[in-house]
């Protein structure tokens, strides 16, 4: 249910001076990630708003941002040049309705299950990413290169320098200093807000000059359009060629001047941003077929994201989320998403840190934040003051959440923690960096869970005692798949008398392997005409025994009734 009652300990300032630093902070971002999807700016913009809006209004998290996002929009690049805008709107209404399924089923509960070493390494991986993309801000003078590896058109661009270098590294450390120490002085407004007006000041009324965000926006568009127009000719000139001259083509291509000015924007996006329209593809199993791929990645990526967001938030703030909640309200963000013609988002941790830093706790700061949005999309004169705005000084906004982001506690871990669990930090944050936030999680769970099996393993024990003929193999510690051949190491029955006794009162059989196992061991000693008999069992390894019985040939002996299940 929404939250109706305004709580008592809300600051209305701090709420709505806050959300609207966090909508300045996203203009720029929305539309670096809609240009890394290769779609129109406009797409990501209106992403942000919707995401934004509904997840503050309905999601579980009070205080946490969410937007269009550079992991979902890293996906979907590829599928935009193959199969168009109308298919990625599709994806991104069904990528909606499996979060929805997954809120529902309250699948968003397993994130407890994820290990605080992926957390480290998430946040880590999370914290470099947000810090490189802002280090691709300091580039000028971009231009297409063909990708022959990839049979694509990657945007380069030359690094900055002189005078210009300078200028910028000055206003992205004035941006911080303040940023910095203004909350030292008064916490009357957010230093973040202050930060970026006092920068835009500063650049407008005096000699100094530095890219703005017009300017910057202006820039991807053009390049955007190229990009579009290039991908455009080369999917259909290469079709008549043979495999041979494709890089040929491709390096032609790249090389020709291309009048972005002449580009019919409408050919490159089939509709207008912001507007209700079932996407205009077939509705077709093969349809389906084609959208489904992305739109399961997109929702595992944004689930795990959105949910890991909510974690350390709730870590930050000291109260509590709901991930289930959560999980629901973005599922219905990305559905309206879809149907209005935007690439969808999860939650944004750099901005959700800009909103906690500056004060915003509640679900007003989210809201304000997306009416501002709104308001510079709709507002032409808003947009021009937002154009203003140093992208040096965002750039320095978003080095303190890297800063604020990274756990720089992980650097004193070094031979404080098992080796294994460094290494599980150092693979998530680097597979975070290389490929995805889902990939990274997925390996960094792997990698604990066998170093959990291997350990385990070793962990098998026994005591062995023999009284008037009868030998009594005492077990202690878990026996499951990673366990089982020591257990069968453990047994010598060549040497052993007619009859032993395997004692399980400190033992627990936790899986099909160890049935195997126990099966395996009482064969062989069967085979000698000795006899085994198992003792003290536990209640669930009893029941486990009973439902595999036509595959079991065991003897159960005397139980404990009083032996802990």
């Amino acid at each position: 249910m929404i939250e109706l009652v305004i709580p008592r300990d809300m600051n209305w300032k701090n709420e709505v001076l806050s959300g609207l630093t966090v909508a300045l902070a996203l203009v720029p971002e929305a539309i670096a990630f809609a240009f890394v999807a290769g779609v129109d700016p406009s797409v990501g913009l209106w992403a942000a708003f919707f995401v934004g809006f509904i997840t503050s209004v309905l999601g579980g998290r009070p205080g946490m941002i969410s937007g269009a996002t550079g992991a979902m929009a890293v996906v979907m690049t590829a599928f935009v040049v193959v199969y168009g805008l109308e298919f990625l709107f599709a994806a991104v209404i069904l990528c909606g309705i499996l979060q929805i399924t997954c809120g529902i089923l309250g699948i968003a509960k397993f994130v407890c299950l994820l290990p605080h070493t992926v957390m480290l390494g998430f946040v880590n991986g999370l914290a470099i990413v947000i810090g490189l993309a802002q280090f691709k801000q300091l580039q000028s003078g971009h231009e297409l290169q063909f990708n022959a590896l990839t049979q694509s058109f990657d945007v380069v661009g030359q690094w900055i320098s002189g005078g210009e270098l300078l200028v910028t590294t000055i206003i992205i450390a004035v941006t911080m200093a303040i940023i910095h120490y203004l909350p030292k002085l008064t916490k009357a407004v957010p230093g973040t807000l202050v930060a970026i007006l006092a920068v835009t000041m500063l650049v407008q009324f005096t000699p100094i000059t530095s890219v703005t965000v017009d300017q910057s926006v202006a820039k991807m568009k053009t390049i955007a359009a190229e990009k579009a127009e290039k991908t455009r000719l080369f999917e259909t000139e290469k079709q008549s060629l043979a495999f041979s001259e494709i890089n040929n083509l491709g390096l032609d291509i790249a090389e020709r001047t291309i009048d972005t000015s002449e580009i019919d924007k409408q050919d490159n996006n089939s509709r207008v941003a912001g507007y209700f329209a079932i996407p205009a593809i077939p509705f077709t199993l093969e349809s389906l077929s084609i959208i489904f791929g992305l739109a399961v990645t997109l929702a595992a990526i944004g689930l795990i994201e959105s949910l890991m967001t909510l974690t350390l938030i709730d870590e930050l703030t000291e109260s509590k989320g709901s991930g289930k909640r959560e999980a629901i309200a973005q599922g219905a963000a990305n559905m309206v998403s879809g149907l209005f013609g935007s690439m969808g988002g999860c939650a944004m941790i750099g901005q959700s840190m800009i909103n906690i830093r500056s004060g915003g706790r509640h679900r007003l700061s989210g809201i304000t934040a997306s009416a501002f949005l709104l308001a510079f999309i709709l507002i032409p004169p808003l947009w021009k003051c937002i154009g203003l705005i140093p992208v040096a000084a965002l750039i320095g906004v978003m080095f303190i959440v890297v800063i604020a982001t990274f756990e720089w506690t992980t650097l004193r871990l070094w031979n404080k923690i098992p080796t294994s669990d460094l290494a599980v930090i150092v693979a998530v944050s680097t597979i975070t960096v290389i490929f995805d936030l889902a990939i990274a999680v997925a390996a960094g769970v792997a990698i604990s869970a066998l170093v959990f099996a291997w350990k385990s393993s070793q962990q098998i024990e026994v005591e062995i005692s023999e009284e008037d003929g009868v030998k009594t193999y005492e077990i202690k510690g878990e026996l499951f798949f990673g366990a089982v051949t020591s257990f069968r190491n453990i047994f010598t029955p060549q040497d052993d008398p007619d009859v032993v006794y395997i004692e399980f009162k400190s033992t627990r059989v936790c899986d099909h392997s160890a049935l195997e196992a126990i099966n395996v061991v009482c064969a062989k000693y069967r085979a000698l005409k000795k006899t085994v008999i198992l003792t003290n069992l536990s209640a669930d390894c009893q029941t486990l025994i009973n439902k595999a019985e036509p595959l079991m040939d065991v003897t159960i002996g005397e139980q404990d009734l009083h032996t802990p299940a």
